[in-house]
């Protein structure tokens, strides 16, 4: 399905750090943007954020999934947090989320990231065998992009498989555990063309909690440490995004340099 300024997409977690950015570029480029979030507010009031359609949602519960899929010609899945409740770390979301959001006693990588993406696809596979969708002209496979990590792809870099094997710790694990059952899913559905991008550190100027480590990170890619990406900024990640969404032949895992081309980096 080409995707065109006036179409429709939904933004799963629109609120945050990344999907505020996203829901940002789709309005300037012409979009008609449903934002959706625990929330449903917007996060940056007068401004052209205004112009998104915002709406409370649980992504967890299909109904509210279905609802706000129902009539989208595009999706997004910009939901996460680095620390879950089961960490024991969950009270650093405060310092390392660029919304300063505070899990809730159910925000487990499970459910906050497998479980909510498993809802939007089991809907749009749902809808994509609705004969109806043929009559209005929404016949192809939908694009779907979604925020993963770098990580994911441990294991298909050198030494990747050891680092995660023995120096990850266990919440890493189980971080990884959730976006990788998201991403292969996604290849293997018949209903969307998945664009999974798998940034490293995500950043921007005013997220000062990250910048002293960006250097470290930047120069071990550069000096050629294989299981090190290239740091990503947010303003980056959500041009790749968008560009990913419009262009019918980008297709499954984007790493950073096939995000800084999408962006025009």
């Amino acid at each position: 399905m080409a995707l065109a300024p006036a179409s429709k997409v939904t933004v799963f977690g629109g609120t945050g750090y990344v999907g505020s950015q996203v829901c940002e570029r789709l309005v300037q480029k012409g979009y008609q943007v449903t934002g959706v979030s625990r929330r449903g507010t917007n996060p940056r009031p007068n401004t052209i954020l205004d112009q998104v359609n915002w709406v409370v949602g649980d992504a967890t519960n299909p109904q509210n999934v279905q609802a706000a899929v129902q009539d989208a010609d595009a999706v997004v899945h910009a939901m996460g947090l680095l620390f879950d409740v089961e960490s024991g770390l969950q009270g650093f979301n405060t310092i390392v989320s660029g919304s300063k959001s505070i899990p809730s006693e159910a925000s487990t990588y499970d459910n906050i990231t497998r479980k909510t993406a498993m809802n939007i696809l089991d809907a749009l596979e749902q809808q994509a065998k609705n004969p109806l969708n043929m009559l209005q002209g929404k016949s192809g496979k939908l694009p779907m992009a979604f925020v993963s990590c770098a990580e994911s792809g441990w294991p298909n870099v050198q030494y990747g498989d050891f680092v995660e094997d023995n120096l990850a710790p266990a919440w890493l694990k189980k971080y990884l555990v959730a976006k990788r059952a998201v991403e292969d899913r996604m290849m293997t559905s018949t209903a969307i063309r998945p664009v999974i991008v798998r940034p490293s550190l995500i950043w921007s100027w005013d997220k000062l909690d990250v910048l002293p480590i960006i250097p470290v990170f930047n120069l071990a890619n550069a000096v050629g440490v294989p299981f090190v990406d290239k740091t990503v900024r947010v303003e980056t990640l959500a041009d790749a995004i968008v560009a990913g969404l419009e262009q019918d032949e980008v297709y499954g895992v984007q790493r950073f340099q096939a995000m800084e081309e999408l962006a025009g980096v």
